[in-house]
């Protein structure tokens, strides 16, 4: 997808627009996990992803089984020992022979360190960053929160980073300029608060050309970055963003990962995905504890995530 592809408003409609992309290929670490492959097999039936499933083959196979997996339609890599499995299948993807990379059954440590192993890694040189979007009862478009999961303090330059990957995440979604509102406690710059003063300066980057494709508008509350009502009762009508943001960008991942729990756990009905950034491909790192329908909807991420890179790379 691009950013020219009809602005998907829900999970659903991701999920439909994923069938504009080639087929896209999906190397697992350690995937004798009931969980990741019972998202593998239903990546497969909705045409997301094929996948290689890098593993102890015996209880890859016997799980697989047991979910009623046809495992002709899986490449199967064994390899029983969990470090050197996560190394095989990041250099499935580091050399061309898959386009997503995803954890399994092994820590998030060990993954990790497979992702920016220097010999065949995807790392960039650049920091890595998290991006979850959000499908949330009454709120007519995807949200996308960022970081929440990764960058624990990051600076103004880290900051930046975090825009771009988010933005080229939206845009894949067909968000075509995707509006990011830095947050904080308020609205004004308090040069007692870092927090405001990195927002007006992000602000001032994307009103200068430095940070491109979007709209950046900050400080901002939450309040006034989603909700319209509250925009219009704090006088903040004369900001480029009144309840319309895509894209919120937390000043430290204290705040963002209490915002992501809340709304996991506290509204009924919400859906999500996630994706690591600032990799040469998308990696996914979900939890253990995240339900099947969260692993889905991150493969389907990664494919329009992978198929705008691809897109990018050629223009």
């Amino acid at each position: 997808m691009s950013g020219k592809d009809v602005m998907s408003k829900s999970f659903d409609e991701l999920l439909s627009q994923v069938n504009k992309c080639s087929k896209k290929r999906l190397s697992v670490a350690v995937a004798q996990d009931k969980a990741v492959l019972e998202a593998v097999k239903q990546a497969d039936e909705k045409n997301i992803a094929d996948s290689i499933l890098v593993g102890d083959a015996d209880e890859i196979t016997k799980i697989g089984k047991d979910l009623g997996m046809d495992m002709k339609r899986f490449q199967i890599v064994d390899e029983k020992d969990p470090v050197a499995a996560s190394l095989k299948a990041v250099k499935l993807v580091h050399d061309g022979e898959a386009d997503i990379y995803m954890k399994g059954f092994l820590p998030s440590k060990t993954f990790l360190k497979s992702v920016l192993d220097k010999e065949v890694g995807l790392r960039t040189g650049k920091p890595l960053s998290h991006v979850c979007v959000f499908e949330i009862p009454g709120i007519p478009r995807l949200l996308f929160l960022t970081d929440v999961a990764f960058m624990p303090y990051p600076t103004l330059e880290d900051k930046k980073f975090i825009i771009d990957y988010s933005v080229n995440v939206a845009r894949a979604c067909g968000v075509e300029c995707p509006k990011v509102a830095p947050l904080a406690a308020i609205e004004v710059v308090n040069q007692k608060m870092p927090v405001t003063v990195d927002a007006d300066e992000l602000t001032k980057m994307n009103e200068a050309g430095e940070i491109k494709n979007c709209i950046v508008d900050g400080p901002l509350s939450l309040d006034i970055a989603i909700d319209k009502e509250a925009a219009i009762e704090k006088g903040a009508t004369d900001r480029k963003i009144q309840g319309d943001a895509d894209i919120l960008l937390f000043p430290d991942i204290h705040a963002g990962n209490l915002v992501y729990k809340a709304i996991v756990h506290m509204v009924p009905g919400v859906k999500n995905g996630c994706i690591l950034t600032g990799t040469k491909s998308p990696v996914i790192l979900t939890s253990r504890s995240d339900t099947c329908e969260v692993k889905v909807n991150s493969i389907a991420l990664a494919a329009v995530e992978a198929e705008a890179a691809k897109q990018r790379a050629e223009a």
